[in-house]
């Protein structure tokens, strides 16, 4: 039965194939589909273009598995890049690390290395960054952030 049906394989079984896995990829993304996804459109092609007894059910499927071992090999090294976004504005989200070199003053005397600053017109919870006495009304200059909480120096 399954030699049957595998000997039955056309060129629209290849591309049906592509389809539900460019499918599957879409929607979890791992990137991995999409290269066995081309090895099906690819064998598709080769289908349609070699006749059999090369191009019959053994050479699509020993075609199939070389061209999908080949791209997933190729997509996890040399096209890796393509897996990492870059973007314009790496802070975008992240309104903490944006604060970076910001100056403000002390809102509360810090107690045990945690007070709240004031930056802009806006209170933050912060720790001291060092081991410098901070009390309300000191220059405060931020020099990082942790867990929603900036880091700061008296500056």
């Amino acid at each position: 039965m399954v030699v049957g049906f595998l000997s039955s394989l056309t060129v629209w079984h290849w591309l049906g194939l592509g389809i539900v896995l460019i499918s599957i990829e879409v929607a979890v993304g791992t990137f991995d589909l999409l290269w066995v996804a081309a090895g099906a459109f690819l064998t598709a092609l080769f289908a349609l273009i070699i006749p059999p007894p090369l191009g019959g059910w053994e050479g699509q499927l020993t075609f199939f598995g070389l061209v999908a071992i080949a791209f997933v090999i190729s997509g996890r090294t040399l096209f890796k890049g393509l897996r990492t976004r870059s973007t314009s504005h790496p802070n975008l989200n992240d309104r903490l690390a944006t604060m970076l070199g910001q100056r403000g003053e002390a809102f509360t005397n810090f107690d045990q290395g945690s007070g709240k600053v004031k930056i802009g017109d806006t209170v933050w919870l912060a720790k001291q960054s060092d081991d410098t006495v901070i009390v309300e009304g000191d220059a405060i200059v931020v020099t990082g952030s942790e867990a929603g909480v900036v880091k700061v120096r008296r500056g």
